[in-house]
């Protein structure tokens, strides 16, 4: 293969970096340049343990200048703006950037239509946003606490509920450590009545049973209808908060609009099997961009981009090759929903589901790969 062909990369999140990797694991000479605002990765699922103070900003912000270093990748800090040439040109504000095959991994944008959305914290919005928690906890003296999730109607797998449970359970552990659990009410609301089903009925009979146990109280299968400074209103009635945390559904980033990539009726890009954007030529979507052939419970999350990042990969390198791109990607969740001390393994593939109680070794067998997974990148 030809050293002066390029790979675009967009994105610096998980699914970006994968892609880096996997390359490099097959092609140590092809050009890579990767566009993002700043050469860091923000290591999003420790953002459930700033609140409790057992991460900090600076532990979660992995400055990558060494690793694009070490794989020989060329930095272009700037945003996209579009697409031109059928997508072998990157447009940004930088500048031009062109290529001989694109990977689009910039991740989803959180849907802001609900009436009042902006008197909530969207946890997944970054670590700014799990800073604001803690700084609110710490000033409330009690009152109520409203954690929710909602998805897009459009797009079923375009919904992040997993990092929800963690923050709920968790603030409810932290606020029993501190000795004024009593002080507070906590309610968790969500439109469906079986929140969560992407990880699977057992799963959600646990989550249930432990808010149940924990003394969380629930508003389920009321559809949204607006958020106020100090409440929350639902079809099915209105309660109280104080503080109100929610994650609604994702779509497709801004930038999309200005290009011809075909879209899903969520507003994501619509890929094939091989993770190839429909109707493009050597264009791959990894991650939150994308919606993928598969099944309904599909999960966003950095494990799922993983296994997409290795698929695209594999496929654009053979496309350059002059080989049929074949690669596909297993569909799988995995997750550990956390709770400061403790987490349950919930486990989902197209042959079966999992779930493991509660366990202080899941809490550490967390924290653990988090330590093992950025050393790939420090």
């Amino acid at each position: 293969m030809s050293a002066v062909r390029n790979i675009s990369i967009i994105g610096a999140g998980f699914g970006a970096l994968s892609a880096v990797r996997e390359i490099r694991k097959h092609d140590r000479h092809i050009a890579i340049t990767l566009i993002a605002p700043k050469a860091e990765l923000h290591y999003l699922p420790g953002i459930i343990w700033i609140p409790s103070g057992l991460r900090t900003r600076e532990q979660l912000v992995v400055p990558l200048e060494n690793f694009f270093r070490r794989m020989n990748v060329q930095h272009v800090a700037a945003d996209v703006t579009g697409l031109s040439e059928a997508g072998r040109v990157v447009v940004t504000t930088a500048g031009e950037v062109r290529n001989d095959a694109l990977v689009i991994a910039s991740g989803g944008r959180f849907i802001k239509k609900l009436p009042g959305i902006e008197h909530a914290i969207t946890p997944c919005e970054g670590i700014a946003a799990a800073e604001r928690i803690r700084d609110r906890l710490m000033g409330m003296y009690g009152g109520t606490i409203a954690v929710g999730f909602a998805g897009n109607p459009d797009e079923p797998s375009a919904v992040r509920g997993g990092p929800m449970f963690e923050f709920l359970f968790g603030i409810d552990e932290q606020l029993r450590r501190e000795g004024r659990r009593d002080r507070f009410e906590i309610v968790f609301f969500n439109p469906s009545r079986e929140p969560g089903n992407r990880l699977g009925a057992k799963a959600v009979q646990h989550l249930l049973r432990e808010m149940e146990r924990r003394g969380i109280t629930t508003h389920l299968g009321h559809k949204l209808k607006r958020f106020e400074v100090d409440k929350v209103v639902t079809d099915g009635g209105e309660f109280r908060a104080d503080l109100l945390l929610f994650m609604p559904g994702m779509t497709g980033n801004h930038w999309f609009d200005q290009t011809t990539l075909a879209r899903s009726p969520g507003g994501l890009l619509k890929a094939d099997a091989q993770c190839r954007v429909e109707g493009e030529n050597d264009v791959y979507v990894v991650g939150d961009s994308g919606s993928f052939p598969g099944p309904d419970w599909m999960p966003k999350q950095a494990h799922m981009a993983d296994l997409q990042a290795a698929a695209a990969a594999h496929n654009l390198l053979a496309s350059l090759r002059g080989e049929t791109p074949q690669a596909t990607f297993a569909v799988e969740l995995v997750c550990i929903i956390d709770a400061i001390d403790h987490g349950t393994l919930v486990f989902r593939n197209a042959r079966r589901q999992i779930i493991l109680p509660s366990s202080r070794l899941f809490h550490w067998a967390k924290r653990w790969f988090e330590g093992a997974y950025l050393r790939n990148y420090r």
